[in-house]
């Protein structure tokens, strides 16, 4: 994330006869090639990081000896965490190289060991996570020829193949258009399982059919999306030019490294599986989902993700289907057909379209239909306070929900003017229109004076990650530049996922004790706004130093780290830093109150091992 400027297309998305251009104007340049530090092997431990203007050059490791004065005493190690924690003085152990795509909550050498998981409901591909004495406590290092990633919007078609080195999803998936291998590069052309032509053409397909071909899904309502067994975002990245944004989502499984390409590629993904649990969003908060070959089971269970769905989906929201039971009619597709449209209908879905291979439900907004089907006993009515918590590691319910209450629907409008617009959701938790109105102005305050301090270009920030999101001012804030958010609420603190979501924006519930749902180096700038301090009353199994282990396993190399909090908290990671193989610089501004506090901005080392 250097100061030196990239070459990018005259067009958001490069022909393939470009890339030739793309690698000469990279190889000019040269802002890709290592720029920090050097781990050496065990037997010869020294970490050496080359000076901060080398952000642009090749590391050889012949130079580390020119870099003396900046050794470091970090170790390769294979630790695990301790209670209580102790650091050495040396600093936070290096795993070894293999461990560079660690993910500790989807480690299948831990979980493939289990017992006790519902393999046929697919339990096994959910968020679990070891006991501690089985996690590792050592910085996850980068892999060889790790590059900075390639800016935004050249990314969305071109990524360095070293930073994802994995060429199955190329070789099962290429004759699709999900991915291809182009010399160090993988290029992504848009396509998918039912769209190899191109993402573009399909949204405009689905737009004609949800509006009798007079329109486009912003016409027809759609402003969130929910894109279940996303692939590598191609579905995603084609919806941003119609100002949709979506929450993109698959399993960690045989589709290798899905999540990780659709992340260096700069689109909002996580991973995270419909099994057994529910999902990490709160209910009412997408107009679509969509479902394009994504290795859902519907129709099994009595349906029971589907009426998952059916608790996401705004009223009158579209369920959008493309798969082989809505259009073949050999092997047991009639029969998976049969079963989907017998539950869709005991929802009172309404089927609106269905035509080449995909089918189109819309979710109905008027409640009369669901309580004449639960009173012939074709459908359960969920408890009416099943929709207070927040919807973290909550099994899934086979039942549908009724909005009794109508006069907490409400029409939102389409975006922008959703970021700013004054919803039930604010009023539903006490949130007047003037404290509102004023939060948005502290935040639009506090980010222009972030950018000022980080002293970057914009362009060099793509993924951000708010740890601690609460009404989400801070992503509004950042809604005119380059940057896509993932927008966290801890399940413990107040239940502002809702806000966010009906301000236009994304995000997931998480409990900052155990590890996100991400691969290793997927955020160029996290943010975390009195954070730490709420999980101090359970520091032992939830330390300062866990949460900025994690921190620093999803923080890409010299990405960017801003914390605000008590004093002594501060006090005490700035301590725990170095040993981090952070850099630091202090800066002061006011907080809500128009008290003066600090702001600590940490950067993260670029370092591999060699």
């Amino acid at each position: 994330m250097g100061r030196g400027r990239w070459w990018s297309p005259t067009s958001a998305a490069a022909e393939p006869r470009s890339v030739p251009l793309l690698l000469l104007g990279v190889a000019l340049v040269a802002a890709s090639f290592y720029a920090g530090a050097v781990v050496r092997s065990r037997s010869s431990s020294a970490l050496v990081s080359l000076p901060s203007g080398s952000g642009s050059r090749s590391l050889d490791p012949s130079r580390a000896q020119d870099a003396g004065s900046l050794k470091f005493t970090n170790r390769v190690s294979l630790s695990y965490r301790t209670t209580p924690i102790s650091v050495p003085d040396y600093g936070v152990a290096v795993c070894p190289l293999e461990y560079n795509e660690y993910i500790p909550c989807h480690d299948t050498s831990y979980t493939s060991k289990l017992k006790n998981l519902d393999r046929s409901r697919h339990e096994d591909l959910e968020s679990i996570c070891p006991p501690q004495e089985k996690c590792l406590f050592c910085l996850v290092p980068p892999p060889n020829d790790y590059k900075i990633p390639i800016r935004w919007p050249t990314s969305r078609d071109y990524v360095w193949r070293s930073n994802v080195n994995h060429s199955r999803l190329a070789e099962v998936k290429g004759g699709q258009n999900w991915v291809h291998e182009k010399g160090k590069l993988w290029w992504f052309p848009g396509g998918g399982t039912h769209f190899k032509h191109g993402a573009s053409e399909y949204i405009e397909r689905l737009g004609n059919m949800m509006t009798n071909s007079t329109g486009d899904l912003r016409m027809a309502g759609v402003v969130q999306v929910l894109d279940v067994g996303c692939g590598v975002a191609s579905f995603s990245a084609y919806l941003l030019p119609l100002d949709i944004h979506t929450m993109s989502f698959a399993p960690k499984d045989g589709h290798e490294n899905q999540i990780q390409f659709a992340l260096e590629r700069g689109i909002g993904a996580m991973i995270s599986a419909l099994a057994t649990k529910q999902l990490p969003y709160p209910g009412k908060s997408f107009e679509m989902v969509h479902c394009s070959r994504c290795r859902v089971d519907w129709h099994e269970n009595d349906g029971i993700l589907l009426k998952e769905v059916d608790r996401l989906l705004r009223p009158n929201g579209y369920f959008v289907y493309s798969a082989p039971p809505a259009y073949r009619k050999d092997k047991d597709f009639p029969v998976i057909w049969e079963k989907i449209m017998n539950i869709t209908t005991a929802m009172c879905w309404k089927l609106i379209a269905k035509h080449v291979q995909t089918a189109i439900w819309i979710k109905p907004e008027d409640q009369s239909c669901r309580q004449k089907n639960a009173d012939l006993k074709l459908l359960n009515i969920c408890d009416s306070s099943d929709d207070s918590s927040p919807s973290w590691k909550i099994p899934l319910m086979n039942c549908v929900r009724l909005n009794k209450d109508q006069s907490n629907i409400q029409k939102l409008p389409s975006r922008p003017d959703r970021l700013s617009f004054y919803s039930k959701s604010l009023e539903m938790i006490g949130v007047t229109p003037g404290k509102f109105a004023k939060n948005n102005k502290f935040w639009q305050n506090q980010v222009s004076m972030y950018w000022s301090f980080l002293g970057v270009e914009k362009t060099s920030i793509r993924n951000v990650m708010d740890m601690n999101a609460n009404y989400g001012g801070f992503a509004v804030a950042l809604s005119n530049d380059p940057v896509w958010i993932m927008n966290i609420v801890p399940h413990t603190m107040n239940n502002t996922l809702p806000v966010i979501y009906d301000r236009g924006l994304i995000g997931s519930y998480h409990n900052w004790c155990e590890p996100f749902s991400t691969y290793p180096r997927s955020y160029d700038l996290l943010h975390a706004f009195h954070l730490f301090s709420h999980y101090q009353s359970q520091k032992e199994y939830c330390s300062l130093e866990d949460i900025m282990l994690e921190i620093d396993r999803i923080t890409r190399p010299k990405g960017f780290i801003i914390i605000r909090d008590e004093n002594d908290i501060l006090s005490e990671i700035n301590g725990l830093a170095p040993k981090f193989l952070w850099d630091v610089t202090t800066h002061m501004l006011e907080n809500e109150e128009s008290k003066p506090e600090k702001v600590l901005i940490f950067r993260k080392k670029f370092w591999a091992i060699v």
